[in-house]
Parts: C-alpha cells; sequence; structure tokens
C-alpha cells in the first residue's frame, strides 16, 4: 500500500463528518488498493462472473455510503470495504439461481468442490472472528485482499512476527473447522 497514509485518514475522518467532497478527493487516492483487493475476491469465483473489479468495488462503496459509517483509519475503511466486498459477492451468489437455471449434475467437480470450500471458508471465518478478531482480519487481509506479512502488519499496526505467528494459527484453525465439517453431498 502505496498511498499517502495521513491523507487518506485525513480525508476519512472528513468523510465520517460530512464533508461530501472529500470523497471526491479520497477515491483516487484509494483506488488502486480497492481494485487491488477485488481482483483477489474474484479470482475466487467462477469465469465469467457477471461482476467485473470496477463494479465490485462500486457496489461495496455504495453499501459503505448508504451505511454512512465513520472510519477511525485507512485499516479500518480497507477492512470494512472488504467485508462489503464479500458481502456483494456472497448477495449475487444468491441470487444466481433464479437469474440462470444451473444444473448442478452438469457442474465441473471441482467447481462443486470450490463452491463448497469457499462457503465453509466464509463461515469458518465468521466463526473465527468470533472468537479472536485479529486473527480472522489477518486471513481476510492475506488470503481475500492478498496483502504481504509486511503489508498485514502495517495495516494491523503489530510486528511481522506477529502477523507470522496469529496467521500459522489462523490456518490451522480454519484447516481443522474445514476438515471437521460434514462430508455429505448438499
Amino acid at each position: 500500500m502505496n498511498e499517502p497514509i495521513h491523507e487518506i485518514t485525513e480525508l476519512l475522518r472528513d468523510w465520517s463528518n460530512g464533508d461530501h467532497n472529500a470523497m471526491d478527493k479520497l477515491m483516487p487516492l484509494v483506488d488502486r488498493e480497492l481494485k487491488k483487493i477485488a481482483r483477489n475476491y474474484m479470482r475466487n469465483e467462477r469465469a465469467g462472473h457477471i461482476l467485473q473489479t470496477t463494479a465490485l468495488v462500486n457496489e461495496a462503496l455504495i453499501k459503505l455510503i448508504r451505511e454512512n459509517l465513520r472510519f477511525a483509519d485507512r485499516k479500518h475503511f480497507y477492512g470494512i470495504v472488504s467485508k462489503r466486498m464479500r458481502q456483494v459477492l456472497r448477495d449475487y451468489g444468491r441470487k444466481r439461481p433464479k437469474a440462470e437455471h444451473v444444473n448442478v449434475d452438469d457442474m465441473d467437480i471441482a467447481d462443486k468442490a470450490k463452491a463448497r470450500e469457499i462457503r465453509l471458508l466464509e463461515e469458518g471465518l465468521t466463526e473465527l472472528a468470533q472468537i479472536d478478531e485479529r486473527k480472522a482480519a489477518i486471513v481476510e487481509y492475506r488470503f481475500f485482499i492478498g496483502l504481504s506479512l509486511d503489508e498485514t502488519a502495517k495495516v494491523l499496526d503489530i510486528s511481522s512476527s506477529t502477523v507470522q505467528r496469529e496467521w500459522s494459527f489462523a490456518r490451522a484453525w480454519l484447516n481443522r473447522y474445514l476438515c471437521s465439517e460434514p462430508t455429505a453431498q448438499e
């Protein structure tokens, strides 16, 4: 993340305090990073997904604008935007069967497994967040957003060794969660 950190934090606070011009100044500073986050999410989606990177960013931002949230800093902002992107993709996934008739028997076995794994990962991450929010945030930043250990450490304002230790724990915890789920076909 190479954007001017202090300027972004100031603009986020101004936006939170009702300055509508702050959003216009903020977007060019965060656009590249938001698209990077969206690309990392889209890599886990099926080929030919109706949403593209820019549309995913825009949908997530629309959700944020409607919520009228207050952001403490860029870490908080990127974390919330990341969650909104996952919500947008989840919402589109729920709508998909209505808009497109898919015969599950015709789906590639790998596609079925990938969809199930992503759903289970989402459920596991939600449960992990109830136990330890920071470990869940590390998974979001590393897996979904694609940040390095050092970038994650900077965003969370903790040491890289702490990120490494908690990343290892979170991966092991999620692996145990995923392996303990029933394997019955749905």
